[in-house]
């Protein structure tokens, strides 16, 4: 059987280029002409490489190595500075090497081994034991490599990686390091094949649904095998629905592929709102022996993209009200704790997003299943526009990586592509869809295109035009292509910052937090999502972005702002303003707060984001008035500014069903933590995810208080980042932190020992606060 063995733990990193001086005689340039490429410098098997490492010669490494455990991004902990490259985050970009011994058993001579990489940025070269196995050209798709001929069992082998940062992949922040996981896979040489098992149900008449499930097996073997196929369907509760097995032989060193049939009758089904998924239980055995076996999660349901009437999951017509992500997250760059890819998208659930865009690259296998599991309708997008040899294996790759994953309705080859608009994008754009429909027939695909859409010839080609922008041309685009379906892709990249009530500030670097048209191309929420809703034939959208990311930006902010959600994952006023677009509880949510002390009299602007027909707005007990509104629309105000209580009354069909609440608070007296994400493990990479508040004398949240907070834990964790301004360029890393906006959001990193962790935050002048997180 098939062992997956993690290595994310014991490997040593240096930052920096190692120079290796370039020989000057035949000799050494003569061995490094043969498998074992690398003799000497940190690709080689024999070098030094620990900082207080000697060997029995008594040479002494002189070089900065440290043990890190992975996912690592080595970029993150920098100070961001104005010289560096204002797209990626104005961090430093610079190469690293990455060193990891290993000591595979006797007992697994005659198997297959391989090193399956989740994910290294930028480019990464892999060596094992000196010889250079594998150059990767991407930064965003996962790889395997076998290493089976060239390890040595039961001795010391060498994995070294080399990652080269000097030609990026995107105008964003992109990191570098292995900032996924690593495995290393024992197997025999009959096995499964990767992405080797695809589970693709249909519906049929009534309630009866065909089940096809493909299985590919690998041989490795000189000789033809012969392997029993098992497979069992399982509910969401293990039980067995249906299952069959048959005999499937495989020529050596090829792949054969099996397809069984299956037919289920009423099975529960998923869509958002149940997201209801099954697993497909695969065995292998030759001769009574099990061999490999993998179980892969996929759900029923039905997808169709109507050309004028939109989106239909089961025959139901749902908008998709989507957002963009990237992947990476404010205090671990792109090295993100799977807690926290959780928390991300569980928060983009809470806002009443039902779709995701993995902009603009396969995002970590996590979150897909994540998706799945939360009910996401899913834009899957490939990094590279390109037909090459590298970007058709980094698409298949994304295609049979996530074909099994029902949250995945559509595929998409590119995104933003100035070929889009030529007869040369035409033709990568036919080969790369005629290749995804190879990989998987039951999905379409569309690019995400920007340029000029209304005279890109490439519109042709999809099967669901994607639109980023361009609003005023969507109704000629759907008149020239009236037959084929339509989706916005990208939308509204209206920049606002938390907790911003004045003017822009662009030398501080804060944009007014009201929902406002930045330009003709990026209109404010209310407007985009209007527009979209007014035109039955667009399947809904995707907005930019459902969470700030690093990158994109000018000095002295750090990251773009066009996020319903902050670089450290605090909600925003766009937060509320699409669950009042996209949310059927009734809510209603004021701005700004209202701390104005100094202005009396002053008037002040009021939104409230509410998805009432009615709103009542009252200063003090005092009514200031009342307005109706239509779906989409905000309320707004002028009032004048006096101490006290703001509040709204929310209304549908005059009956009062929600309030929101501002009050003027006093000064803060004490700190105080609270814990976003329960069930800690204590595993030493399990982390657990605060927010540290200030609380005036009544207890209520000072929503601009600014002190200067440090934070601790005892022996069972340790801080890991903090963050609260998007223009602080204090390295996350520190433990030291001013609150801006009243709150600072904390990420601590949980040991191997079970107990209670206790956190602390200390401010001048006010109590320290505590907080017992048990970790098991």
């Amino acid at each position: 059987m098939m062992q997956r063995i993690l290595l994310d733990e014991h490997w040593l990193f240096h930052q920096g280029e190692i120079p290796v001086e370039e020989a000057s005689t035949k000799s050494p340039m003569y061995i490094e002409a043969k498998t074992e490429r690398k003799r000497t410098g940190p690709a080689a098997r024999e070098y030094l490489d620990g900082s207080e490492y000697y060997s029995t010669s008594g040479l002494i490494s002189h070089e900065t190595w440290r043990n890190v455990t992975l996912p690592h991004d080595y970029i993150i902990s920098q100070r961001p500075c104005q010289e560096n490259n204002d797209t990626l985050g104005y961090f430093r970009y610079e190469n690293a090497w990455y060193r990891r011994h290993f000591t595979p058993e006797i007992a697994w001579a005659g198997k297959r081994l391989t090193l399956y990489f989740e994910g290294v940025a930028v480019h990464s070269t892999i060596y094992v034991n000196g010889c250079r196995m594998l150059h990767n050209h991407c930064g965003y798709n996962s790889f395997a490599v076998d290493v089976s001929d060239v390890v040595d069992f039961g001795r010391d082998n060498v994995i070294a990686v080399h990652i080269d940062t000097h030609e990026h992949e995107g105008w964003w922040y992109e990191g570098a390091g292995i900032y996924r996981h690593v495995w290393l896979e024992v197997a025999e040489e009959i096995r499964l094949d990767r992405y080797g098992v695809f589970v693709h149900p249909e519906k049929g008449v009534q309630d009866t649904w065909r089940i096809p499930v493909d299985t590919s097996v690998r041989n490795d073997g000189e000789t033809a095998r012969t392997v029993l196929v098992q497979s069992r369907i399982l509910d969401a509760s293990g039980a067995c629905v249906a299952s069959g097995e048959d005999i499937l032989s495989v020529p050596a060193g090829e792949t054969a592929t099996l397809r069984q049939c299956f037919s289920l009758e009423s099975p529960r089904l998923w869509d958002p709102e149940t997201p209801y998924l099954y697993a497909a239980h695969t065995l292998l055995t030759q001769d009574g022996v099990a061999v490999d076996e993998d179980t892969n999660r996929f759900g029923f349901r039905t997808i169709r993209f109507d050309a004028q009437e939109g989106f239909f999951l089961n025959e139901r017509r749902v908008e998709i009200q989507g957002v963009c992500c990237h992947q990476d997250y404010g205090l671990t760059g792109k090295a993100v704790p799977e807690r926290v890819q959780r928390y991300r998208l569980q928060l983009m659930k809470e806002m009443g997003a039902n779709g995701y865009r993995t902009a603009h690259y396969p995002h970590h296998p996590y979150t897909m299943d994540v998706l799945d599991e939360l009910g996401f309708l899913v834009l899957d997008e490939t990094r590279w526009f390109e037909s090459t040899p590298d970007g058709m294996a980094q698409l298949e790759m994304l295609v049979k990586r996530d074909r099994n994953h029902p949250s995945v309705v559509l595929w998409s080859v590119g995104n933003e592509e100035p070929m889009h608009k030529t007869d040369a994008g035409r033709r990568i754009a036919k080969t790369m869809m005629a290749a995804v429909r190879r990989w998987d027939g039951t999905r379409p695909v569309t690019t995400a295109v920007s340029h000029d859409p209304l005279h890109c010839d490439v519109l042709e080609s999809v099967d669901v035009i994607g639109v980023n922008y361009n609003l005023t041309d969507w109704d000629a685009i759907h008149e020239k292509y009236p037959h084929k379906p339509f989706v916005i892709t990208e939308c509204c990249a209206t920049g606002t910052t938390r907790g911003w009530y004045y003017s822009d500030a662009p030398s501080r670097g804060y944009i007014n937090g009201y929902d406002h048209d930045t330009n003709n191309s990026f209109r404010s929420r209310e407007n985009t999502w209007k527009a979209i809703l007014d035109r039955p034939y667009i399947a809904g959208g995707y907005q930019w972005a459902g969470i700030e990311h690093r990158g994109e930006t000018v000095w002295p902010r750090l990251c773009s702002q066009s996020g319903a959600v902050d670089l450290y994952l605090n909600r925003k006023d766009a937060f509320y303003e699409n669950q009042a677009h996209w949310t059927q509880k009734p809510m209603a949510h004021l701005l700004p707060h209202w701390n104005w002390t100094g202005r009396e009299g002053e008037p002040i602007l009021v939104y409230c984001y509410s998805n009432c027909d009615r709103l009542r707005l009252l200063l003090n007990g005092v009514p200031i008035g009342e307005q109706a509104l239509q779906h989409c629309d905000h309320g707004q105000w002028l009032v004048p500014f006096a101490p006290g209580r703001l509040e709204v009354e929310g209304y549908r069909d005059g009956r009062l069903v929600c309030r929101d609440v501002q009050e003027t608070t006093g000064r803060p007296v004490r700190l105080q933590l609270r814990l976003e994400s329960e069930g800690v493990r204590a595993d030493g990479t399990d982390v657990a995810i605060l927010s540290c508040e200030c609380l005036d004398a009544q207890g209520r949240v000072v929503p601009d208080a600014s002190p200067v907070v440090s934070f601790m834990t005892n022996e069972l964790g340790c801080v890991a980042a903090t963050g609260s301004d998007i223009c602080d360029h204090t390295p996350v890393t520190s433990t030291v932190r001013r609150m801006r906006a009243g709150i600072i959001s904390v990420l601590v990193r949980a040991g191997k020992q079970p107990g209670l962790l206790q956190v602390y935050a200390q401010a001048e002048g006010l109590p320290i606060a505590r907080l017992e997180i048990p970790i098991e």
